[in-house]
């Protein structure tokens, strides 16, 4: 019979200018939906829309396949003749020659696809370093489908990051309906309880391990934490998007702090010590003499843990003159003095 025309794009519901992202969404979208162990009582239709889908997705979500599919076009046709396709009774062309298709066979690839794949795509290399894309087909049906990967947005002062450590964290979640046990259908019926999901939301708590050193807009990985699998399949990963609270003592850059530090007059010109306050406690620190307004001094090692190389950053201290709120008269004398003798030079 005639090679039929395949529109993956119509067949995921999604256009042309889709990003892998949306066409893997949809792909999951629709394999849920379309799962054989969903639709037990039209196993047979399910079964021919799970494999549907299945190639589509195999097409699209694969850049070399995709690249080949769009550039297909309307002359699709002179192009399978030039794969080698003749099917039963196709005459491309109407020159009235037969060309005969070789089958890879059971095993080959798209062996379980179309004849539009096998004639377009069975060339390619199996993906994932061997396996068939009819094995892979069976196989993803076989193990289902893996959950979606989430997000979650953690909250952090600039102490939780530099102390890092474990923390509880509740987020809303979800988990497999324990009323149809994940199929969305009960006694081939529509579940009530997670109206055909198959999911329903619940709260989790769960222990997380802060990294010392953690920057703001960092991920932490929580393996299978995610959305559910279907059929059979993994958990997706939740992903913990870390957000460090503006702290007001310090500035972070990196992995170095930066603090403004308020210092008498009288240590900037004579020096001395003040004591300057670090993530890890204070310390005492020493004011050269004859110090500018606004010099910056370095003390390293206190700043910021430094994420999975060991060490800390440097503490930035700039030196900011703080002068006499009320001097006395005999205090005001000595700043004329000053003054008139700094003219006088």
């Amino acid at each position: 019979m005639p090679l039929q025309y395949k529109d993956y794009y119509e067949i995921l519901g999604v256009p042309k200018t889709a990003t892998t992202k949306e066409i893997k969404a949809a792909y999951r979208k629709l394999a849920r939906k379309w799962h054989p162990d969903v639709n037990p009582t039209k196993k047979k239709e399910s079964e021919e829309k799970f494999k549907e889908i299945s190639e589509a997705n195999e097409v699209l979500s694969d850049p070399d396949k995709r690249k080949r599919y769009d550039t297909l076009g309307p002359n699709w046709q002179q192009q399978a003749q030039d794969y080698g396709y003749a099917g039963q009774g196709y005459q491309p062309g109407g020159d009235g020659v037969h060309y005969e298709f070789h089958d890879i066979g059971a095993e080959g690839e798209g062996g379980d696809f179309s004849d539009f794949f096998r004639t377009f795509f069975s060339d390619f290399s199996p993906r994932g370093g061997g396996s068939s894309s009819r094995t892979s087909s069976r196989a993803s049906s076989r193990r289902g489908i893996r959950g979606n990967d989430a997000e979650y947005g953690i909250e952090l002062t600039l102490r939780d990051a530099y102390g890092g450590g474990a923390r509880q964290l509740t987020v809303q979640t979800q988990a497999r309906c324990p009323r149809c046990n994940g199929t969305g259908t009960l006694n081939g019926k529509l579940c009530h309880e997670c109206r055909g999901t198959g999911t329903i939301n619940v709260t989790k708590t769960l222990d997380v391990t802060i990294p010392r050193g953690v920057r703001d807009g960092q991920r932490i990985r929580l393996a299978g934490q995610g959305g559910l699998g279907f059929g059979g399949g993994p958990n997706g990963d939740l992903y913990l998007v870390v957000h460090i609270a503006h702290d007001p003592i310090f500035e972070r850059r990196g992995d170095d702090l930066y603090e403004e530090h308020p210092v008498s007059v009288y240590s900037l010109v004579l020096g001395g010590e003040t004591t300057v306050p670090t993530i890890g406690g204070k310390i005492d620190m020493k004011v050269p003499a004859l110090s500018q307004n606004g010099r910056v001094l370095r003390i390293p090692g206190k700043g910021m843990p430094k994420l999975g190389a060991g060490g800390n950053g440097d503490l930035y201290v700039k030196l900011m003159a703080e002068l006499p709120a009320k001097p006395t008269e005999k205090e005001r004398e000595l700043w004329q003095q000053l003054a008139e003798m700094a003219k006088a030079r």
